[in-house]
């Protein structure tokens, strides 16, 4: 049996390369990462016909998308220890049947409540799915130039698949109604699933029995789905309804129980020692800043597109591939720039030249501006974020044992969606802080006005996780791992 099959990383087979049945495995995980991404965007543009083909209320709508944010952030980090205790292929293939089952059911389904409860199922199916896939390669690809190459093909893929997703939205329910923006996940998750089984090795033998930490996994997972609740939700409900003050106040209460389990514990669902590995802590600061930050520009650029420029969605698709490319170019060159540097010199490098597009940005953010004047600011900007990406998930996988890289995911992944929840709320608050009661021109104006702010705040955040980038080791020295 060869070392792959056991789990372990194998030495590159050619220089620069990567051997046949790798680079399958490589192409599956980053198909993986291509369906999560696309599946983020997909049911955006078709929302107007679900709500009115399955006669949604205004007020309910909303939870076709929150529902699938609400679950993925609360099953993240169980997510991530069932792949180190169950097995990165078995969760892996868990989580695309989850995938399939509910993609199917939400096309078929016939009340608000179903198509609810199946997009529910679905962000569970990515909480598992994405620390899965990124613990896989973390496992199966060396630490150093291969791991890195590795995952700037997964990262490329992100960001490619996040355009696709707006694109196949608008195209299928134009052609074949919204029921097809789910169906499409049916027919792709099958595929992945049968591709699983030919590429993906074995998962390795254990030979330690290892507790599954149910305390914790229940308190954590409870915890952080009212978490973030609380921050999708506070917007709309409002902050002092009774509602978001309970789930805040018990969300802190069970994520406060997890903290005393997990310090007792003889085998903790969050080993407390990975806090030890500086490499670690600071990419969970990166991640949870880049998604407060990098990760709310899209929302703000579509409210600008559509709604100050009025473009249809099939033209804001469109206009997305700009950044896209943009963001996968630079996923591959961050990849280059951490093997030839250091991880750290990267993510300088990329949080610099995204502050600088980002603040390029603004100028072209105007209600009177066009689509020309913000390409510049995207493309630095999108070039900015692939760097960071890659070389943040290359930071997070630093000095962790092969058994803890699920947890390790599915804690980066945590941080990641509820910076991502709180970037939104706090600067949408801001953004709109000034619109209520305007009409007409004046209202896109002070839309406007706001999404500059937004724009401004944005790349002031990414200048504040400089400070974590400074924190990583630089090149030649290995992580604390405790």
């Amino acid at each position: 049996m060869s070392s792959l099959d056991q789990g372990a990383p194998l030495d590159v087979a050619a220089a620069g390369g990567i051997g046949a049945k790798r680079g399958a495995t490589l192409a599956l995980l980053a198909f993986a990462q291509l369906i999560i991404s696309l599946d983020l965007n997909i049911v955006f543009v078709a929302l107007p016909e679900i709500g009115a083909g399955l006669g949604f209320s205004g007020q309910t709508l909303q939870w076709v998308v929150s529902a699938y944010t609400v679950f993925t952030g609360g099953f993240l980090l169980f997510g991530g220890r069932a792949a180190d205790l169950v097995g990165q292929r078995r969760v892996f293939i868990f989580a695309l049947w989850l995938y399939a089952l509910s993609s199917l059911l939400g096309g078929l389904a016939w009340s608000p409540g179903v198509i609810i409860a199946a997009r529910a199922v679905q962000g569970i199916g990515a909480a598992f799915l994405f620390p899965a896939t990124l613990s896989l390669i973390n496992r199966l690809f060396a630490e150093g130039p291969e791991r890195n190459r590795a995952l700037a093909v997964w990262g490329g893929a992100g960001a490619s698949g996040l355009t696709l997703g707006s694109l196949a939205g608008g195209f299928l329910t134009s052609a074949f109604g919204w029921p097809a923006v789910f169906y499409v996940n049916v027919a792709l998750a099958g595929t992945a699933i049968a591709a699983a089984f030919a590429v993906i090795p074995r998962d390795p033998k254990r030979h330690e029995h290892r507790n599954f930490d149910l305390p914790g996994a229940l308190t954590v997972t409870a915890g952080a789905t009212l978490l973030v609740f609380t921050l999708v939700q506070g917007p709309d409900y409002g902050w002092t309804s009774p509602v978001i003050v309970a789930s805040a106040l018990l969300a802190a209460l069970l994520l406060i129980v997890f903290t005393v389990i997990e310090a007792r514990s003889d085998d903790p669902l969050v080993p407390l020692r990975l806090f030890h590995n500086r490499s670690l802590v600071a990419s969970l600061t990166i991640t949870f800043l880049y998604m407060a930050t990098f990760g709310a520009l899209p929302y703000f650029l579509t409210v600008l597109l559509q709604t100050v420029h009025g473009f249809t969605a099939l033209e804001t698709g469109l206009a997305f591939l700009v950044p896209s490319i943009a963001i996968a170019t630079g996923t591959q060159l961050g990849e280059r720039l951490a093997t030839r540097f250091s991880t750290r010199s990267t993510l300088v490098g990329g949080m610099i030249t995204g502050v600088a597009g980002t603040a390029l940005m603004v100028l072209g953010a105007s209600a009177e501006s066009s689509y020309a004047a913000l390409v510049p600011g995207l493309i630095i900007s999108g070039a900015g974020q692939g760097i960071v990406w890659t070389a943040m998930w290359i930071a997070a996988a630093s000095g962790v044992a092969h058994d803890e890289q699920g947890v390790a995911s599915g804690m980066a992944c945590t941080t990641l969606n509820i910076g991502n929840a709180i970037g939104m709320a706090t600067l949408i608050a801001i953004a709109n802080s000034h619109v209520g009661g305007l009409t007409g021109e004046a209202l896109k104006t002070a839309i406007a006005d706001g999404i500059q702010v937004a724009f401004w705040l944005a790349a002031a955040g990414i200048v504040v996780s400089l400070l974590a980038a400074f924190a990583l080791p630089g090149k030649g020295k290995q992580p604390a791992t405790g």
